[in-house]
């Protein structure tokens, strides 16, 4: 689904969502005006570009600044939610943003997953449904530019020591850094050395452009940090058009000046490298090639979900070794994943928004993002009949009651709590007959204390037909139960007037074997049985959970086999399924359980 485009308003709901730190921030600098003089003229760009524009007709800018070098995951999600979120409920925009400036690791595959997943997530960027996202290889030409300025005001030199020179001159946290001995160099040769590194003629790791800041600096990030480097490898944007480009610390200041970005939202590994965002954009406002007000960085803590690994590398792994299907694979914590796993956008949004906003870190328990499934999906899921550990039941008496071959039609309400305001589905129709299918685990011969279903002598109701009487089973060679018996007690019919002339303990759910539709029925859990699966080091692949996934061939009510992939569905005691959105046809019908009626897990 899409949302409506975020076109600046006045803030509608930002007063009526729970409040945090980051709320309190956009808050005080409306109220003040922090960001009032902007000006914007309708697209990225330096100072020079916006100069002459109107005023920024968004009160507040944020941006999601992805790198397209993998899929997103869950914790990507609670990014895309809160930037994305925020502008909304501020009169702002959110832009999109790749952050392409690593050509050996980043492919259109993830471009293209990665707008899939933001407008799967209901959201648009950049002021408009249909804007293409920004890219900071839109804006390798002015960080060149802006990295030749730094050099000619000798706040940049060319260093060509070896990584193991620089890395050991650096020093650590209990002493301070060792000035390189290129960083001496005037200008005029910085310029010239820079110049040869992006025409090519230096080999990959020769040399690194530097700012030149203090190497003893109490913050290491402070102490002259990379800011260019050699690669000669082709981009998926750009080509062979450079073979220099900007690290990531450099690159993504310069890239929220160019696009307004007022508030700058990070995850906390990013807050040492905030004294850095700030000299840069400093330096670059007294060039003259950057608009004063700058954007600020904030950081909060990043999501730790139990049971979940978000390590990209370790995810990859996964993958490659075939320990998971896919970055689909409906237990994968990908988006792509709780997307076939069953998962909504809107519960997605409501665990971003429960699980809230804070600057220390905490895990969340895994049960939270279920139950905020479970809430989403109670109103609007379907209800259906499905039996996923079927043995027959013969009604004996059937043929002589009923009539050989005759089929009672039944109906069920599609949904039990139809919300104010919407019309009520069409009910469900399917039919019972002589012979139905119902759970093994409803009958015992003999049975244990409390038990209400089926076993001699006991009276149940079939769920939405008749109420019955077991009379006895069948059992093969090996003492398995291969067929269950009852007898029909006529005129105790559903929604007639005997409905309720017989007592049942128990009502049980069953599906027709006249009408009944045969499914595959993948029946997925948690990944991994440890909740910090790899925390201080340890093996994740040692934790994983080898009943994550069992298969089994059930059969579903008829109104279950018309269901289109990704529609979701409650089967009636079992919990919520969706059918699979790769592998579902009305021929072979799949469905994978999103999330069980409550949280069973361990218990």
């Amino acid at each position: 689904m899409s949302s409506a485009p975020h076109t600046p308003a006045a803030p509608a709901e930002g007063a009526s969502k729970p409040s945090n730190f980051l709320r309190q921030i956009i808050e005080h600098d409306l109220a003040v005006g922090s960001y009032a003089s902007r000006r914007w003229a309708g697209t990225p760009g330096d100072a020079a570009h916006h100069a002459s524009a109107p005023h920024d007709p968004a009160r507040i800018r944020t941006r999601f600044p992805p790198e397209p070098n993998g899929y997103l995951h869950v914790g990507h999600a609670k990014s895309i939610c809160l930037n994305f979120g925020l502008a909304r409920d501020y009169g702002g925009v959110c832009h999109l943003r790749f952050d392409d400036t690593n050509p050996e690791k980043e492919d259109t595959e993830y471009v293209d997953s990665i707008i899939d997943a933001v407008k799967w997530l209901g959201f648009d960027w950049n002021g408009a449904p249909d804007a293409a996202p920004y890219q900071a290889s839109d804006y390798f030409d002015f960080m060149y530019r802006a990295a030749e300025a730094l050099i000619e005001r000798g706040q940049a030199y060319v260093d060509e020591q070896s990584p193991e020179e620089m890395r050991a001159n650096r020093g650590d946290f209990s002493k301070p850094g060792i000035d390189s001995p290129f960083r001496s160099r005037t200008p005029a040769e910085n310029l010239a050395r820079f110049r040869q590194m992006r025409d090519g003629q230096l080999p990959d790791g020769a040399a690194v452009l530097r700012a030149r800041i203090a190497m003893d600096s109490p913050n290491i990030n402070l102490r002259d940090p990379a800011i260019y480097r050699i690669k000669h490898a082709t981009h998926h944007a750009t080509g062979d058009q450079w073979c220099i480009y900007p690290m990531y610390t450099f690159a993504h200041p310069i890239e929220d000046a160019l696009e307004n970005i007022t508030h700058s939202i990070c995850t906390l590994e990013f807050e040492d490298q905030r004294p850095f965002y700030d000299w840069l954009l400093e330096r670059l406002i007294e060039a003259g090639l950057l608009a004063a007000p700058a954007p600020h960085q904030y950081e909060f803590a990043r999501l730790n979900l139990s049971y979940v690994i978000t390590s990209k590398r370790k995810l990859a792994q996964l993958v490659n070794e075939g320990k998971v299907s896919g970055w689909d694979d409906p237990r994968m914590p990908t988006i792509v994943g709780l997307r076939r796993r069953g998962y909504t956008p809107q519960s997605i949004q409501l665990f971003a928004e429960r699980i809230g906003v804070t600057k220390s870190d905490s895990w969340i328990d895994y049960g939270t993002l279920e139950g905020c499934l479970r809430e989403d999906l109670e109103a609007k899921a379907y209800r259906g009949m499905a039996v996923l550990d079927p043995v027959k039941l013969v009604l004996t008496n059937w043929d002589e009651v009923m009539g050989a071959g005759h089929l009672e039609p039944c109906t069920l309400p599609a949904l039990p709590h139809v919300p104010e305001g919407q019309p009520e589905p069409a009910a469900r129709q399917f039919t019972v007959g002589k012979e139905v299918w119902i759970e093994r685990e409803d009958f015992e011969e003999v049975p244990p204390k409390g038990y209400k279903r089926l076993f001699p002598g006991n009276k149940v109701r079939l769920k939405g037909a008749y109420v019955i009487e077991c009379t006895g089973c069948v059992r093969d060679a090996e003492g398995r139960v291969t067929e269950v018996q009852a007898m029909l007690i006529p005129d105790t019919k559903s929604g007639t007037p005997g409905a309720d002339s017989v007592k049942a303990k128990a009502a049980i759910t069953w599906v027709g074997v006249a009408d009944g539709v045969p499914a595959e029925i993948r029946l997925y859990d948690r990944l991994f049985s440890d909740a910090q699966p790899d925390a201080g080091g340890k093996d994740f692949l040692a934790s994983l959970n080898p009943n994550s996934l069992k298969v089994v061939s059930g059969f579903v009510e008829p109104s279950l086999a018309q269901a289109k992939p990704d529609q979701k569905f409650q089967f009636e005691r079992h919990g919520y399924f969706v059918a699979d959105r790769a592998d579902h046809a009305p021929a072979k019908p799949v469905f994978n359980r999103a999330v069980g009626l409550k949280d069973s897990w361990g218990k």
